[in-house]
């Protein structure tokens, strides 16, 4: 088990990496996955500093040949896993891969899926072009974001060695007859406690040609949106259409001060707590339990916290049972912390 820990948490730090790739590394890693896969070595390996640049350079190419990706990633990919499977049986695969690739499974495709619309945004200009651009990006080696099957396969074997090794050293990257293009890292990367890409200051995923993505808990925002964060008052949040983004304003503003400074009257109050309701036009209300912890700070002060509870709360009874799992008539606590 403590082998298997240590490889997951070598592979999320593979998936999580950023700054400059070691080109010299990566470069001997993509003609050890060429010439595992029975092809010679790329003619030139072109570097790119984001997957948008790479896809610029790709769209541009003309001597490149074909891609080699099915020979080079798909195929062996699909070798090793049948015979790890036949070697271990349906039990023993479904329990290497829960113990290993499930578990940096999604934050590692949910950030490829991430990178791959941004760049066809900001690349598409019409529906042929969108389609161009989606191919390309369907072409590429994940590298570092391939990492949950890389964990998986890790030291059983060399026929993917050289996917390993351009993982643990650079980007994506796109391998054809005659060319490699291959990625550098982010140099930036910010995700919250979920694993879900967030930042409220500037951007979540950010490359060195300035490529970013901007997300706060994991949704995708805009630039400007969050520059205009630092200003927020109540009556702007209020005014704010996309009810996505209302939340997203509520959140980085803090329900506490929404209620204290818009004048938000208590909904519900008793022995366990204070129920309070911020009305939204065109959204769910939004529905609080104010609770005081029943043990003091080393400080002698009793901290106070805000729950979320569902929209049809009615008491504050009921919404703290709710985050117990029980109902407000089964609700009967000894000692409330």
């Amino acid at each position: 088990m403590n082998g298997t820990l240590t490889t997951v948490d070598r592979w999320r730090a593979v998936a999580a990496a950023t700054g400059t790739a070691d080109r010299t590394a990566a470069e001997a890693g993509v003609r050890l996955a060429y010439r595992t896969a029975g092809l010679a070595a790329p003619e030139r390996i072109v570097w790119a500093d984001s997957p948008r640049a790479a896809v610029g350079i790709l769209r541009e190419l003309t001597d490149a040949g074909r891609s080699v990706r099915d020979e080079v990633r798909t195929r062996p990919w699909a070798e090793e896993r049948r015979r790890v499977h036949d070697e271990l049986g349906p039990r023993g695969w479904t329990a290497l891969w829960t113990s290993t690739g499930a578990r940096l499974w999604d934050p590692a495709r949910t950030l490829a899926d991430r990178i791959r619309s941004a760049v066809a945004d900001d690349l598409a200009g019409t529906p042929v072009e969108a389609a161009a651009v989606r191919l390309l990006l369907l072409d590429a080696v994940l590298g570092q974001h391939d990492a949950a099957w890389l964990a998986a396969f890790d030291g059983r074997g060399d026929r993917l060695a050289g996917l390993a090794a351009v993982a643990e050293h650079a980007g994506w990257w796109w391998p054809y007859e005659k060319v490699a293009v291959v990625c550098e890292r982010p140099v930036e990367l910010h995700r919250d406690e979920a694993g879900r890409l967030d930042r409220g200051d500037g951007p979540a995923l950010a490359f060195r040609d300035g490529f970013a993505l901007y997300a706060w808990r994991g949704m995708a925002v805009e630039e400007e949106f969050l520059a205009g964060l630092g200003g927020l008052t109540p009556e702007r949040i209020r005014a704010e259409e996309n009810a996505e983004l209302r939340r997203v304003m509520l959140e980085y503003y803090g329900y506490e001060r929404y209620l204290d400074e818009s004048g938000a009257r208590p909904v519900d109050r008793d022995e366990t707590g204070v129920l309070w309701r911020i009305e939204l036009a065109d959204d769910e209300d939004v529905v609080m339990v104010e609770v005081v912890n029943a043990t003091p700070e080393p400080d002698g002060t009793f901290r106070t916290y805000w729950l979320r509870v569902p929209p049809g709360t009615a008491t504050a009874r009921e919404g703290v049972a709710w985050t117990f799992g029980f109902d407000a008539a089964a609700y009967e606590p000894v000692v409330q912390t």
